[in-house]
């Protein structure tokens, strides 16, 4: 049996934000729009509420989609109405998959992990679009370390549904006990986690971390790969 591990993608091994500043200048100045820090941070903002949503299923993707970029265009001064959305959210999504930015010891840490821990298999569990994914996990060079993807808008149902991990565990074929996630996110990798009876890692915590841990059944917690790599590998003597 193996050793599964299941990584969330964005601020677990791919620097998110940095990759979504690149595209959204890239995509504004292309379509004649200003792009600023005030932009970009007006456009995260919303970004995140809506993904939020998108989790709590009170959205759907194409919603979310059309919103943030009505509302980004609306904010630069433009009509929203004289625009298509959907198109300029694909040109902002295939300008983000060539830009991946890896968190700094990322690619070092999986190496690690493959080499190192016995039976290991290293997966990615993450929300999104699929090609942004995959773009950005070949441009940093993430792809020779990663056994297969499971990405939300393949499996047809997003993190924290415990359906999400269903999908990705009959993939797998191992049982339960085999796999972890690990993630940034309380309310996707961490829920998920709890509602699928995984065990997890919360990576960079913050906040009210010992609260945390206990409301959402939260196993360990890491703040650093060096850290990551020593729970793994004690979690991997003794999981199965």
């Amino acid at each position: 049996m193996h050793r599964n591990f299941l990584f969330d993608l964005d601020q677990t091994l791919l620097d998110f934000h940095a990759s979504e500043y690149k595209a959204l200048q890239i995509t504004l100045t292309e379509n004649g729009l200003p792009f600023s820090e005030e932009i970009y941070r007006d456009f995260t903002a919303l970004n995140k509420f809506l993904w939020l949503e998108l989790e709590k299923g009170t959205l759907s993707r194409t919603e979310l989609f059309v919103r943030r970029f009505q509302y980004i265009f609306r904010r630069c001064g433009r009509d929203p109405s004289s625009i298509d959305p959907l198109a300029i959210n694909e040109k902002f999504i295939l300008a983000m998959s060539v830009n991946g930015v890896l968190m700094d010891g990322a690619l070092d840490f999986l190496a690690k992990v493959k080499t190192t821990i016995p039976d290991a298999r290293i997966y990615i569990a993450s929300n999104g679009a699929t090609v942004n994914a995959k773009g950005r996990i070949a441009s940093t060079g993430l792809d020779r370390y990663i056994d297969d993807l499971f990405i939300s808008e393949d499996l047809g149902v997003v993190k924290p549904d415990a359906a999400f991990f269903d999908r990705c565990l009959a993939k797998i074929g191992e049982p339960r006990s085999s796999c972890i996630m690990i993630g940034d996110s309380l309310s996707s990798d961490m829920l998920g986690a709890k509602n699928a009876s995984l065990d997890s890692v919360w990576f960079m915590p913050s906040g009210e971390i010992e609260k945390m841990m206990a409301q959402y059944h939260i196993t360990f917690c890491a703040s650093s790969f060096d850290e990551l790599f020593d729970v793994l590998t004690k979690w991997s003597a003794t999981a199965g």
